[in-house]
């Protein structure tokens, strides 16, 4: 199954903060069946311990160690807040990615999201776009070892 699914992409969304976001970014990966409604709760706890803001406008929630019972499939979920939302220390995101890999699955995930986040005019194109196509293109790509 791929990585990331049209399913798992929520274009032009609001979040009241930045728990309203995680949660939506959750939801995601619940209402496909990634994983159980509890790891929603793990990757509330996790923020609450340590940001998972990136920096160029891009968070990565993610449950905590213990959380991976929760998890029935690897995958991601990308919701684009073009207002963005207060992340931390003035700073906004306006592309929450939540993730959720079981085994080592998450460090090939993180290699393909940081060289996407990398790119300052790619990720403004994600966090702009009104097609779910081009986040599926750039973020959906099949880990390779």
């Amino acid at each position: 199954m791929a990585i990331l699914a049209t399913n798992r992409i929520k274009l032009q969304a609001t979040a009241e903060d930045k728990s309203d976001a995680i949660r939506q970014a959750g939801q995601l990966l619940v209402d496909s069946g990634c994983v159980k409604a509890k790891y929603v709760d793990g990757m509330l706890a996790r923020e609450e311990t340590m940001s998972t803001y990136l920096g160029n406008g891009v968070s990565i929630p993610h449950g905590e160690y213990d959380n991976r019972v929760d998890i029935l499939q690897t995958g991601i979920s990308v919701l684009q807040l073009p207002d963005g939302v207060e992340w931390e220390d003035d700073e906004k995101a306006y592309l929450v990615i939540g993730i959720a890999a079981s085994s080592d699955d998450h460090m090939g995930i993180l290699v393909n999201l940081a060289e996407v986040i990398e790119d300052e005019d790619l990720t403004l194109k994600l966090v702009q776009t009104t097609d779910p196509t081009l986040i599926l293109d750039s973020l959906g790509k099949e880990q390779t070892d």
